[in-house]
């Protein structure tokens, strides 16, 4: 018989958060994980084969939820993971204690996304104080979500 204590209730869909890429086929602003962090990839060079016969790829990315800077090196053979990323765009509907209530096109709501502390959290504050109809851009990879954008709401 079925194990009471297995809970099918919820699942996913059993997508990765990352996927495998040659590192020799990446490239200048695209996507990477170094160190454990999504990052976009903002330096890369290659250098020359050495006496065991790999190119090393020198990678430097900027994470896309800090903007810390991180390096890493790698064999031009071996694979990096690339994360899987989803931009989604809401319309802000209200802040109330640091949380963003957040509205999705086919009218879901979300308040469980804190505004960043960082530029864009600022820029979004000063423009709900406004008064101001905007979009905030959604980014998530790897489990995280942050908002990264805003961006005026089209007039219908």
């Amino acid at each position: 018989m079925a194990d009471p204590e297995l809970d099918f209730t919820t699942g996913d869909s059993g997508a990765s958060a990352t996927y495998p890429m040659q590192c020799s086929a990446l490239r200048k602003n695209g996507y990477v994980v170094l160190k454990g962090h999504p990052c976009k990839i903002v330096e890369m060079s290659t250098s020359k084969t050495g006496k065991h016969g790999h190119a090393k790829v020198n990678l430097v990315g900027i994470d896309i939820f800090t903007n810390k800077k991180h390096e890493d090196m790698c064999p031009s053979t071996h694979n990096m993971d690339v994360p899987s990323i989803k931009r989604i765009d809401y319309q802000l509907l209200n802040i109330n204690e640091n949380y963003m209530t957040l509205m999705s096109d086919n009218g879901d709501i979300r308040e469980d996304l804190r505004v960043p502390d960082s530029d864009v959290g600022r820029e979004i504050e000063a423009k709900f104080e406004a008064g101001d109809e905007f979009m905030v851009t959604v980014i998530s990879a790897m489990g995280e979500e942050c908002a990264v954008a805003t961006k005026v709401l089209g007039t219908k």
